[in-house]
């Protein structure tokens, strides 16, 4: 079993949640890489049985470099069905969209048939950071990883 965690990051903030989330799949002892967008080409989609995805929150909607990775993945449309999606954002303030963020790249998971996963505590979409991710935001981080893991234990290994 193998996770592609995958992100765009100006800043470092978003990166940083990456490398939490990456800290929570290794506790669970699945293997991981960690890889900005722009070094992900849409065939190394298909090596992994689970997908999360991050951006910053701009204008609502994740950044153009992974709308650019997701867009051209539709050439693999219905062979991602089955696989396990996850998303977070970091945003400049409250209100700023961070969540329509994260549903924009959950949609496009949805839309291959992907499995998403909800949450009934703080994050119900996935992690969000307000700006630089403080301690709270990174344990949420890494609790999302190990909870995809699991997840993704659980349908790959039947």
């Amino acid at each position: 079993m193998k996770i592609l965690v995958g992100y765009y990051s100006r800043t470092g903030n978003t990166k940083k949640m990456a490398e939490a989330i990456v800290k929570g799949i290794k506790k669970e002892g699945i293997e991981v890489d960690l890889r900005d967008v722009n070094k992900i080409k849409p065939d190394d989609l298909l090596n992994y049985e689970a997908l999360i995805f991050g951006s910053p929150t701009y204008y609502g909607v994740m950044a153009a470099e992974l709308k650019k990775l997701l867009d051209e993945s539709v050439v693999y449309h219905g062979k991602l069905s089955g696989k396990i999606g996850g998303a977070f954002t970091s945003a400049g303030g409250i209100g700023g969209g961070a969540e329509t963020t994260i549903l924009s790249i959950l949609e496009a998971f949805l839309i291959h048939g992907m499995i998403v996963i909800g949450e009934s505590g703080i994050f119900h979409y996935g992690p969000v950071s307000i700006g630089s991710p403080d301690e709270k935001v990174l344990e949420s981080c890494t609790k999302y990883g190990i909870k995809i893991a699991q997840l993704t234990k659980k349908i790959c290994s039947e």
